[in-house]
């Protein structure tokens, strides 16, 4: 399913998730910390309270009295309805077994289960110990308790008491609820200003994006100018050089694709005139002989204007994004001998020597159409410059891990001042014209060349024969791996 992306809401969506995840484990770290801070301040007061009623523990006529004064229960008199109860007994035995003096003789002990050899253990451990708080059940309500054994003079037989004191636990958790609550706004105010903070700073870092933006939006079709680096930060920087450099691309294509329709316009326009010249004087001539010499030049003149349309479209085919890349295998050998077939009419028209000549047999990987019609162009534009009586030879090899497509002719050859020329659409050399076919050729023929030559990677030269004159094209191309 398709879906909106907003760069500003995932960049936020990044920043405040880390943020909210830390702030989650700080409310918990919090709530334990509230927790603990509420246990320590009961424990304290039970501490306080269970002090307090140790102290006031005396002896009065060889009879120990626990009297419980007021400030132990008051002080938990909190404004919540706690519950405190309590308990104190004679220490000479476990907890439990002592002589109750005052309190619930049902309060619970901090060590149940005495007939466990563990918990009787654990029982006279607390017999050695004082001031320890455990949690109990007792009437339905969950207790804080606080155990102490307290010392009695002048007690024959009593030589302690042992003091528990018990309170519910609504101040208990109301304490842990302020604490944490107060811990928890704050920490969702961070986390409500760390976000705002994060949209500001991104409206105010993302600005240069959407000026950037509007910039592209508001442009003209054929406005290609470059943008300034200068109005981004250097991380974005690099996506607005290669845009850029897309524009100057499509700056210099479209230029190109001018010239090229102007160029053909003008090499389209001279030949139809001419046909249509040659065929009004046909349709005015009486003489039969006259006619059917207006009628043979009217055929001739088509022949080179569908040559012309071919080639045309070869180019526009062979130009780039124009076709779907393609990596078959190619057997150039197979193809040469294709080309050099379907060509040798013309040789034997002209009086030339066509010939191949395949020392291995390279395979390559690309677009078999386009490799055919780079080699169709390459033995075609050499028969119509080479001259009657002269030769083209096709060679294939094997040279550097590279396939190697050399035409050799006897032609006129290419001065080398002229040499990056004849690869441009629709250059011409007049020179090379032959007397029997002035100006035959279109101008297109390395052009397609280049153009299949470029698209598959590979290279295209042109150099002297090392005998004689003539022109050797020499074409690389990678071999299959």
């Amino acid at each position: 399913m398709k879906y909106l992306r907003s760069l500003r809401l995932e960049l936020l969506v990044w920043l405040t998730l880390p943020l909210a995840a830390v702030v989650a484990v700080n409310v918990w770290t919090t709530y334990r910390s509230a927790l603990d801070m509420a246990d320590l301040i009961t424990d304290r007061m039970l501490l306080a309270s269970a002090t307090a009623i140790a102290e006031q523990t005396q002896v009065n006529s060889n009879v120990v009295e626990a009297l419980i004064p007021p400030v132990a229960l008051e002080m938990f008199d909190t404004g919540y309805g706690d519950r405190v109860y309590y308990r104190v007994e004679t220490a000479e035995n476990a907890p439990g077994k002592g002589r109750l003096l005052a309190g619930y003789d049902d309060l619970p002990l901090p060590v149940q289960a005495p007939n466990d050899p563990a918990m009787r253990q654990a029982a006279d451990d607390f017999a050695a110990s004082n001031g320890t708080p455990y949690h109990g059940h007792y009437r339905g309500q969950d207790l804080h308790l606080m155990a102490i054994q307290h010392a009695v003079i002048g007690s024959p037989g009593v030589g302690a008491v042992r003091v528990m004191v018990g309170v519910t636990l609504s101040a208990h958790g109301a304490t842990v609820q302020r604490l944490w609550l107060n811990a928890l706004g704050q920490q969702v105010l961070l986390l409500a200003v760390a976000g705002a903070l994060a949209i500001i700073g991104l409206a105010r870092g993302l600005g240069p994006l959407m000026r950037l933006r509007d910039e592209v939006r508001n442009r003209e079709p054929d406005q290609l100018e470059p943008f300034a680096l200068e109005s981004v930060q250097s991380e974005l920087r690099p996506l607005v050089a290669a845009l850029n450099h897309h524009m100057d691309r499509v700056k210099k294509q479209m230029a190109a694709q001018r010239r090229f329709i102007a160029n053909a316009a003008h090499q389209l326009r001279t030949p139809l005139t001419v046909l249509n010249m040659q065929a009004t004087y046909a349709l005015r001539e009486v003489d039969a002989r006259e006619r059917a010499t207006a009628l043979t030049a009217i055929q001739s003149g088509t022949r080179r204007l569908a040559h012309l349309a071919g080639q045309l479209l070869t180019l526009s085919r062979a130009s780039p994004g124009s076709r779907r890349p393609r990596h078959d295998p190619v057997d150039l050998a197979a193809v040469a001998r294709q080309v050099l077939e379907s060509l040798s009419a013309l040789a034997v028209e002209r009086h030339i020597d066509l010939g191949l000549e395949a020392g291995q047999m390279p395979v390559v990987t690309g677009d078999e159409t386009m490799l055919r019609e780079m080699l169709v162009n390459l033995v075609d534009n050499a028969l119509r410059y080479t001259p009657g009586g002269g030769s083209v030879t096709v060679l294939l090899g094997i040279e550097d891990e590279s396939a190697v497509i050399t035409v050799q002719d006897t032609g006129p050859g290419i001065p080398a001042e002229e040499r990056e020329q004849v690869f441009e659409r629709f250059y011409r050399r007049q020179e090379n014209a032959t007397p029997e076919h002035p100006t035959e050729g279109s101008g297109l023929g390395l052009a397609i060349v280049k153009e299949v030559v470029d698209a598959a990677g590979g290279s295209i030269a042109l150099r002297d024969p090392a005998t004689g004159t003539g022109l050797i094209v020499e074409v690389r191309l990678a071999l299959r791996g």
